[in-house]
């Protein structure tokens, strides 16, 4: 058999076996979810002004942010996000919500290796290049504005 003919199959293979998705319903709810995890975010930002009224605004951001971070890991770690991110996708990525979850479900995954092999190592297997990526943009954006 040729290679041309070998790989049309397997693509026509892949294709049949490709689970295939609705887009509109899986937008609206990614669009949903999002806006629910942002609504509650906002939920908590209105608490913590309220209650803390001395505070500044990037302090009380700050406890938002904390608090939906450790809600996001609570939840990923009795399992529940898993299923949140099942139904919402992208939704449930795209807030700060899924760099929580990318972070602690490896940490949980690998806890049986020990806290240096396991926690501390693999904790940023997902999460690791999204930081370098960043930071490495972030450095190449700042020396290109230097000299503009």
């Amino acid at each position: 058999m040729d290679k041309n003919k070998r790989n049309t199959n397997y693509k026509l293979y892949v294709e049949s076996k490709v689970p295939k998705t609705k887009a509109w319903p899986s937008l609206f709810k990614a669009f949903l979810l999002g806006g629910i995890i942002c609504a509650i975010g906002q939920g908590f930002f209105d608490l913590y002004s309220y209650f803390f009224p001395n505070l500044a605004e990037s302090e009380v951001a700050t406890c938002m942010l904390m608090t939906i971070i450790f809600i996001t890991c609570l939840l990923t770690g009795i399992g529940v996000y898993d299923v949140i991110g099942a139904w919402g996708g992208a939704g449930s990525v795209i807030p700060i919500t899924g760099f929580s979850n990318s972070i602690s479900s490896p940490a949980i995954e690998f806890k049986k290796e020990g806290i240096i092999y396991g926690i501390c190592v693999k904790m940023f297997t997902i999460a690791g290049p999204v930081i370098v990526c960043g930071v490495v943009g972030s450095i190449v954006s700042g020396i290109i504005g230097l000299f503009i």
